[in-house]
C-alpha cells in the first residue's frame, strides 16, 4: 500500500494546498523543516539532496515488497523530482509546475491538474518505460505522453545530435527548418572592434520602448554603422543606428537593439560621482551593442551547463576561507544523481526567442584578492535552477533571479533575501555590481568596487589586461515597463561598462562573462512562416552552432547540450 513520508508539517500542508485547481499556488510559502535547514546550514560533506532544505519525500511499497520513493526537491517550485526504484535514480522534470502536481502510487505516478487526474503506470502497465527513456539518447526523454520528462546525460556525439534534432523537429519545432540568417548585404562577417561615427541616417528609432541612453549633445545626431553586427532591424533600409537610441529587432515584438560608443555618453555621467575610472581612448571608441527584452512580454529561464559551472572548490579563495575535508564550498562536489542539461528544455524551446551565455566557470567564480577572498568560503558565485540549489547564494554579490510567479529581478543579495529562497525558480550570481542604485538619491551609480581590480574580482584578458571583450546585463524600469538588457562590449573595462549601463538608466547591472565570443554569445530566433531563423548578435558567434544538413543549423543551447550555463528568453503565455 502507499504511504506518504511527510518531512515536517509544512510538507503535509503543501500536499493539501499546492497546485490544486482553483487555488493560488503562490499565495503561501512553505518553509523548510528545522532538521532539513540544519542540514543545509551545516559546514559538512553532504549530498545534493541534503542541500535542498524544502524537499519532500513520498514512499510506496510495491506488491513485491520493494519500497520506492519520489522526492520533490522544492515543492514550492514543483519542477524537479527524483524517483528511486529498482536500485536506480531518475531525474524527473515537471514541465507544468504551476498547473500539474505529482503523487506516488503503487502503479506509477498520478498527475493532477485543472483537467483532472491522469494515471501514469511507469512500472505496472508499461514495464521498461523508464529504461527505454533512459536509453533513448535524448537529454529530455518524454514520459507519460510528454507530461513529464526524464533528464538524461547525453554526450555531444554526432549520432546523439541527430537524435536530439529529430526529436526537436518533430515535437518542438513542428517541422520548421532552423536556418542561419546571412546578412552579407549589410554587414561584413568579422569581429566588431570600433566604428566611425557617421551622419544621422533615417530616424527609425522606437518611440515606445526602452529608455534611450543619455548622450552628450554634440553626439546626439551621430550614428554608428555596425560592423559584424548580426541582428536584422525592423526597417531593412536602416544602415546606421543613432548612438544610444533603440531600434526594433525584425520579427520579434518587444525586442530592441542599440549601439553606443562610451565616449558619446553625457559628460554629466562620465564625470559624475561614483567609483569609476575615466575612459581611455580605446574603450571610449569601442562599440557596444545592447539587446533589450520587454519582460511584460517575455519570461526568463536559466539552465546549468553539462559541466560548468562546477560545484567543487575554485582555486582562487585563500586558505582562511576554505573548510578542510569538504569537496566544495557547499559540502558537495558534483550534482549527482541530478542531470545537468546544458540546453533549453522542450516545454519552452518552442517559445524561446533568445539565449545567451550565463556566467563564469567555477574556476573564476570566487574571489582571490580583497576581503571577500578570506571570508564565507571565498564568496563562490551561487546558482539555482528550477528551484534546486546547486550552490548557495552569497550575500554581497550581484544576483539575477526569477521567482515562481515569473517576477525577474536583479540586486545585491542580502541576508533578508534568503526568505525568498522557497520561491526562487532560477538565480545566477556573477560577482559584485557594475551599477547599483544609490539609496539616498534613487539614481543609478557605479558599484562600490568597479574601480578595484582585485576586490572586485574583475579579471581581465589572457595578458592580465583589464580592458577586454566583456558582456553584462542590467534591468531598466521605464514608463511602467521592465526591460532586461544584455550588453556586448567589444573591448571595455568595468568602468566603461558601468557608465554605459548607467547612461541607459539601469537600476542594477552585473558582469556576465568575457574574453571570447563563446563566452559572450547571444542568439535570437525570429520565426517566419515555417522557418526558425538564427541571428547572432555578432556574426562570428555562428561558429558555435553546428551544421544540420540541407542548409540548416543546430543552434547552440537550443538544439544541443552545451557545457556552459545559459539564460533563455521565452514568450509568456499571459501578457499584460
Amino acid at each position: 500500500m502507499s504511504t506518504d513520508k511527510m518531512i515536517g508539517l509544512a510538507g503535509a500542508v503543501l500536499i493539501a494546498a499546492f497546485g490544486l485547481p482553483g487555488t493560488d499556488a503562490w499565495a503561501q510559502v512553505f518553509p523548510a523543516p528545522p532538521e532539513q535547514m540544519a542540514e543545509y546550514d551545516a559546514q559538512s560533506s553532504k549530498t545534493i539532496i541534503e542541500l535542498q532544505p524544502f524537499r519532500r519525500e513520498e514512499t510506496a511499497t510495491l506488491a513485491s515488497g520493494e519500497t520506492i520513493s519520489l522526492v520533490s526537491l522544492n515543492p514550492n517550485i514543483n519542477a524537479t523530482f527524483l524517483l528511486h526504484i529498482g536500485g536506480e535514480t531518475y531525474h524527473i522534470e515537471n514541465p507544468d509546475p504551476g498547473g500539474q502536481r505529482l503523487a506516488l502510487t503503487e502503479a506509477g505516478l498520478r498527475l493532477s491538474g485543472p483537467d483532472g487526474e491522469t494515471s501514469c503506470p511507469l512500472w505496472s502497465d508499461e514495464p521498461g518505460a523508464l529504461a527505454r527513456a533512459r536509453e533513448s539518447g535524448l537529454p529530455f526523454a518524454p514520459l507519460c505522453d510528454a507530461r513529464l520528462y526524464l533528464r538524461n546525460a547525453v554526450p555531444g556525439s554526432r549520432s546523439s545530435l541527430e537524435r536530439v534534432t529529430d526529436f526537436l523537429r518533430d515535437h518542438v519545432w513542428k517541422g520548421e527548418d532552423v536556418v542561419r540568417v546571412v546578412r552579407d548585404t549589410l554587414y561584413k562577417d568579422r569581429h566588431a572592434e570600433t566604428s566611425d561615427l557617421v551622419e544621422n541616417g533615417s530616424g527609425a528609432c522606437v518611440q515606445n520602448g526602452p529608455c534611450p541612453a543619455r548622450i552628450e549633445p554634440r553626439y546626439a545626431e551621430s550614428a554608428i554603422a555596425p560592423i559584424g553586427f548580426g541582428i536584422a532591424l525592423g526597417d531593412p533600409e536602416q544602415k546606421a543606428m543613432i548612438t544610444g537610441q533603440w531600434y526594433t529587432a525584425a520579427g520579434l515584438d518587444g525586442v530592441f537593439v542599440s549601439a553606443i560608443q562610451p565616449r558619446t555618453i553625457s559628460a554629466e555621467i562620465l564625470t559624475g560621482p561614483g567609483n569609476a575610472n575615466r575612459l581611455d581612448g580605446i574603450e571610449g571608441k569601442a562599440v557596444a551593442y545592447l539587446v533589450a527584452f520587454d519582460l511584460g512580454r517575455y519570461g526568463l529561464g536559466f539552465a546549468l551547463g553539462t559541466d560548468h559551472p562546477r560545484l567543487d572548490w575554485s582555486p582562487r579563495p585563500r586558505q582562511p576561507a576554505r573548510i578542510a575535508g569538504l569537496p566544495g564550498p557547499d559540502g558537495i562536489g558534483d550534482a549527482r544523481p541530478l542531470v545537468r542539461s546544458g540546453m533549453v528544455s522542450p516545454d519552452v524551446a518552442g517559445s524561446t526567442v533568445a539565449t545567451f551565455t550565463a556566467g563564469f566557470k567555477r574556476q573564476h567564480g570566487a574571489f582571490k584578492f580583497g576581503d571577500y577572498a578570506v571570508v564565507d568560503t571565498g564568496k563562490h558565485y551561487g546558482f539555482i535552477e528550477k528551484g534546486v540549489i546547486y550552490s548557495k547564494l552569497k550575500t554581497g554579490l550581484s544576483t539575477l533571479f526569477v521567482l515562481n510567479d515569473g517576477t525577474v529581478d536583479m540586486k545585491i543579495w542580502e541576508e533578508p533575501d534568503n526568505a525568498l529562497l522557497p520561491r526562487v525558480m532560477h538565480a545566477r550570481q556573477n560577482g559584485v555590481p557594475l551599477v547599483q542604485t544609490d539609496p539616498a538619491t534613487g539614481a543609478p551609480q557605479p558599484g562600490e568596487r568597479v574601480n578595484q581590480w582585485g576586490p572586485g574580482n574583475w579579471s581581465g584578458s589572457a595578458k592580465a589586461e583589464l580592458r577586454t571583450l566583456r558582456a553584462g546585463g542590467c534591468l531598466q524600469d521605464y514608463e511602467g515597463r521592465r526591460y532586461l538588457i544584455y550588453g556586448y562590449f567589444s573591448t571595455a573595462t568595468p568602468s566603461a561598462m558601468a557608465r554605459t549601463f548607467q547612461a541607459y538608466g539601469c537600476g542594477h547591472a552585473m558582469l556576465l562573462d568575457m574574453n571570447a565570443l563563446e563566452h559572450t554569445y547571444l542568439a535570437l530566433y525570429p520565426r517566419q512562416e515555417n522557418t526558425i531563423h538564427v541571428e547572432h548578435l555578432i556574426t562570428g558567434m555562428a561558429q558555435l552552432d553546428k551544421p544540420g544538413g540541407g542548409g540548416t543549423v543546430i543552434p547552440r543551447f537550443l538544439g544541443y547540450p552545451d557545457n556552459r550555463d545559459l539564460f533563455y528568453i521565452f514568450t509568456r503565455e499571459e501578457q499584460p
